[in-house]
């Protein structure tokens, strides 16, 4: 049987990564895309290699057009996307966050995001599925810490509800996750390396999640378990 083809962005580390390790274990060819990590992505190619999965590396920095478009040049079918790269920026509040700031927060999240799974669509012929990465921020507001991230996945949330329409009479499934309090890198980059800790005791399941968690969250929305589920997000957070 021919393996399907499986694009991952912001696959060098976190959830990206661990989605890498996953499918590669669950039988997909991949394409790897990262931004600056270079060498975190080798890293989790090797892995995937080693499961038996064909690995090709992509750089480019969603926020782009231009780098979303050569990205894809390159891809002539796609079977599935984990939609998956973004940023947060440093703990803030409102009043102290600028233009600049709140325009890459959507340019990547939101937008970069959006083009890359028009560009998926246009890949997927008769089928696939998409899985955005969404936060339990969208539902939570994240005020006093990052809100324009909260907004920026809220929007992911509407963007998974709207595309799955348009696209289901294809054969295309679209889905998001939102993860709540996991142990990824993503709280060090918002200047929190600790917040997972701390909040953990806030989670209904007093734990913090994992990578590896969400990872098979995604991993079965992708399955044919799951031919049956489009146009919803699925919270992986412990309860919170």
């Amino acid at each position: 049987m021919t393996r399907k083809l499986c694009l991952i962005t912001g696959a060098s580390a976190g959830i990206g990564a661990a989605c890498a390790r996953a499918a590669a274990a669950q039988g997909y060819h991949l394409i790897l895309g990262y931004n600056s990590d270079r060498a975190g992505a080798e890293a989790v190619a090797r892995d995937a290699r080693a499961a038996g999965a064909q690995v090709r590396l992509v750089q480019a920095d969603v926020g782009d057009p231009e780098a979303i478009a050569a990205m894809f040049a390159d891809i002539p079918r796609l079977d599935a996307l984990i939609n998956n790269a973004g940023i947060v920026g440093p703990t803030a509040r409102l009043t102290d966050m600028d233009h600049a700031r709140l325009r890459r927060m959507f340019d990547v999240n939101v937008i970069g995001a959006m083009l890359v799974a028009k560009e998926a669509v246009l890949r997927m012929g008769a089928g696939g599925v998409i899985v955005n990465l969404s936060s339990a921020a969208a539902r939570l507001g994240s005020g006093n810490q990052y809100l324009d991230y909260a907004a920026s996945k809220a929007a992911i949330d509407t963007f998974t509800k709207g595309l799955s329409d348009e696209v289901a009479a294809q054969g295309i499934r679209v889905l998001s996750v939102r993860p709540g309090i996991i142990d990824t890198a993503i709280h060090a980059k918002g200047g929190e390396p600790d917040r997972a800790d701390r909040l953990a005791p806030l989670v209904p399941m007093k734990r913090k999640g994992t990578a590896d968690e969400v990872a098979s969250a995604i991993l079965w929305l992708m399955s044919d378990g799951a031919s049956y589920v489009t146009g919803t997000t699925l919270d992986v957070t412990g309860g919170r």
